[in-house]
């Protein structure tokens, strides 16, 4: 509805503008003239644009996006390690241009017809519209500081990086790769646990990387387990737990059930920073919580300390 200082009219019950008397103060007309020029005015707006600026959730402070970026998506006023995907934490991890994708051509089946909000396949769909990427994983080899390496980095950005039939084989295929050619084998754990779409197929993909890394182990292999914000689920509770070290970055989320799941279950408060990497780490079941920014040279240290 348009204001009606502003209103137009016509024919007789057009409003009619006094005309000015001799015993009209010239002052007030001024006024009158000043009002209905600012009532038409088209008032001045500033914009920003969306996404410059975010908030930390750690320290609660605004953070210019860019400057994030640029410490490796980590706030520069507490530490706070943002979420990133397979792609960028390639990009972090490896020398310049020395990752080389595997391409199996795997592809998700819906053996279930597994409707929720969609059918399975138009989720499925989505995302890989949304991200670029056909899957949940992105898999190849690489150099870490000049070491050769297989690596795996799971993708939140896809279905929470969750591990499907799909996944599973690619881990797998990916732990075989390293075994054959004696190479170390990295595996950036990212995900909220098995695709409930797939139901127990999704559940037996953790048996199948867990024998694969036996395989793994008993040909003296070596495997760095990195687990990042959040690792939980069936993930949790196969590979990402297996790994002859493990590492952690600050803060991650790391744990079977979540833990607003479990305050409902046991109804007691939790303490505080509880399934968090530093937590974890206290009582022995992570081996070292690394920053991001200096990730490379322990994975690098670790290698040569294997001899690998």
């Amino acid at each position: 509805m348009a204001d009606s200082e502003t209103n137009t009219a016509s024919g007789d019950d057009a409003p009619k503008r006094p005309e000015p008397s001799g015993n009209v103060d010239p002052a007030s007309m001024t006024q009158i003239s000043a009002k209905e020029t600012l009532d038409v005015r088209s008032a001045k707006k500033t914009s920003i644009p969306e996404g410059l600026w975010l908030r930390c959730p750690g320290c609660d402070k605004m953070l210019f996006r860019k400057a994030m970026e640029a410490n490796l998506h980590v706030c520069p006023e507490c530490g706070h390690h943002f979420r990133i995907s397979a792609t960028e934490r390639i990009r972090q991890l490896c020398d310049v241009k020395s990752f080389e994708p595997r391409r199996w051509k795997l592809e998700g089946a819906d053996p279930l017809n597994f409707i929720d909000l969609k059918p399975y396949p138009d989720r499925l769909a989505k995302e890989q519209e949304k991200t670029g990427q056909p899957e949940a994983i992105q898999a190849g080899r690489a150099f870490i500081k000049g070491r050769p390496v297989a690596l795996c980095c799971l993708d939140l950005t896809f279905m929470m990086g969750s591990m499907g039939s799909v996944v599973g084989e690619a881990i797998t295929r990916s732990i075989e790769f390293a075994t054959d050619r004696e190479l170390p084998l990295i595996i950036v754990s990212c995900s909220g646990g098995a695709r409930m779409q797939e139901g127990a197929l999704s559940l037996m993909q953790m048996a199948k990387t867990s024998a694969a890394l036996a395989r793994f182990d008993d040909a003296g292999g070596l495997f760095i387990s990195l687990l990042t914000d959040p690792t939980t689920g069936g993930v949790t509770a196969s590979f990402a737990m297996l790994g002859d070290v493990i590492l952690a970055e600050p803060g991650a989320l790391i744990g079977f059930a979540g833990p607003r799941v479990i305050k409902q279950t046991i109804r007691q408060d939790l303490p505080e920073g509880f399934q968090r990497a530093e937590q974890l780490l206290d009582v022995g079941m992570v081996d070292r919580v690394v920053p991001r920014s200096e990730l490379r040279n322990e994975i690098a240290r670790i290698i040569d300390y294997a001899g690998k």
